[in-house]
């Protein structure tokens, strides 16, 4: 009796094992899970799929009006659904736990906004032991209150809307890698006063300095597809070594912040002439980088090459009241780099809190003075008195016009020269400003 309880618990193993196998044998696979999602400005529906781990699941979206992407984040998933058309996409939910979808085309004002969830629940199994086989029982979805079927109202592509983006095309100066769409044409003015903000017993004469002499600089930019994009912009600023000048540039849109990637990216090049584009140019290489850390803020990163910037020495020191040999020994650098760093906080669906600071290197833009000695008057040299550019301010979005109130150190705007105080003004003095964005078409 004894050796038959012993050989029972021996077997008892494999023949489960055997079992588990027939049971496996025995069922068939099932079929993909066919879920459909209409897209449409400035949504998907539904907006929460749910599913269970391991299931194949194939879903069927339809764009409603203008070109849309689907980009699933955690399953490398990013596809483009055009116009009116559909797009099949086949995937295993093999992954348990929530994961954030997006629009990854730019399809207007809202575009940011577009966004869902899919949940992956765990597998559950039931098992029949008569009939030596099991079967998978479905995670229910959560329970949604019914909604009314209505026709859906397309919104034209050049409607003006209140959505809310994350974050405009410039914090204060600093640019950020947010898409230009395609055949849009868009408008960019900034205005800065050149007097800073003073204490209140000393603003009789210039009123915060809103009575001092300003700088109204423009710029147009047009999306040739939805990643490549033409920019051209003027700064009338004029003063040693710079006057007039105008920037011509092309841009590159890489990456949006959905699917497959962390973060979003842009590269733009330029060159910029002085004399409207005449005559001592300068080159520019940058790149920009976002990344939300909650939904209500964006952090930035900008950095730039800068070649040329004080190319024939134009910011150096003049032979006049001082001797050649004396110039000669101070030199400033050519060419330059510089950081830039910025955040955006919004504080309300249209409105936005900013900040940056764009420390630089080699070159720095600001102001050559002389020293002497305080008791001789002996001259002793040169020195170059510059800041790294700081700003800050508040912005307004309604529809496709963006306004921002702005106080930075400096009235330079282009992309070489932004990034150092050409007014030579410390962190502790900021002049007020303001950007206006508009988008034409």
């Amino acid at each position: 009796m004894r050796a038959t309880t012993r050989h029972l618990a021996l077997f008892a193993p494999l023949a489960l094992l055997m079992l588990t196998t027939f049971a496996h044998a025995e069922t068939p696979a099932s079929p993909a899970r066919e879920i459909h999602v209409t897209a449409r400005k400035f949504e998907f529906q539904p907006k929460t799929i749910t599913v269970r781990k391991g299931e194949a699941v194939r879903l069927v979206i339809t764009s409603e009006d203008v070109d849309h992407g689907f980009a699933l984040q955690g399953y490398h998933i990013e596809e483009k659904i055009k116009a009116k058309q559909t797009k099949v996409i086949e995937f295993t939910a093999d992954r348990e736990g929530k994961f954030a979808f997006a629009c990854s085309v730019y399809c207007g004002d809202g575009h940011d906004e577009m966004t869902g969830e899919l949940i992956v629940g765990k597998e559950r199994l039931r098992i029949d032991t008569r009939t030596k086989t099991f079967a998978r029982v479905d995670t229910p979805a959560p329970a949604q209150a019914p909604q009314r079927s209505e026709p859906p109202v397309v919104a034209k592509a050049h409607d003006s809307n209140k959505a809310a983006e994350p974050y405009d095309y410039h914090i204060v100066n600093l640019p950020t890698p947010k898409q230009v769409p395609r055949h849009s044409l868009n408008f960019y003015f900034t205005h800065r006063f050149a007097e800073p903000v003073r204490p209140l017993e000393d603003t009789g004469k210039d009123l915060f300095g809103l009575d001092s002499f300003s700088i109204s600089s423009f710029g147009v930019t047009y999306g040739i597809t939805d990643r490549l994009y033409a920019n051209v912009y003027r700064s009338p600023i004029c003063q040693p070594g710079l006057c007039k000048t105008i920037e011509l540039g092309l841009g590159y849109h890489w990456l949006s912040e959905a699917g497959r990637s962390p973060l979003a990216l842009s590269t733009y090049a330029s060159v910029e002439g002085e004399e409207n584009f005449s005559n001592r140019y300068t080159y520019n290489i940058q790149a920009m980088l976002a990344r939300s850390v909650t939904r209500y803020v964006n952090l930035f990163f900008s950095p730039a090459v800068h070649i040329n910037a004080n190319g024939s020495g134009r910011f150096n020191p003049r032979p006049g009241f001082f001797t050649p040999e004396e110039v000669a020994a101070f030199r400033l650098g050519q060419h330059s780099g510089s950081f830039g760093f910025g955040v955006n906080g919004r504080i309300r669906p249209t409105v936005s809190l900013l900040f940056e600071y764009t420390p630089r290197v080699g070159f720095k833009l600001g102001q050559v003075l002389p020293v002497f000695d305080e008791e001789t008057g002996r001259f002793l040299g040169f020195k170059n008195n510059s800041e790294a550019e700081i700003g800050f301010g508040i912005e307004k979005r309604i529809g496709r016009h963006v306004f921002s109130l702005t106080f930075s150190n400096t009235q330079a705007t282009t992309t070489s020269r932004y990034n150092s105080s050409n007014l030579a003004l410390p962190p502790s003095k900021f002049a007020i400003g303001f950007n206006l964005f508009r988008r034409l078409f």
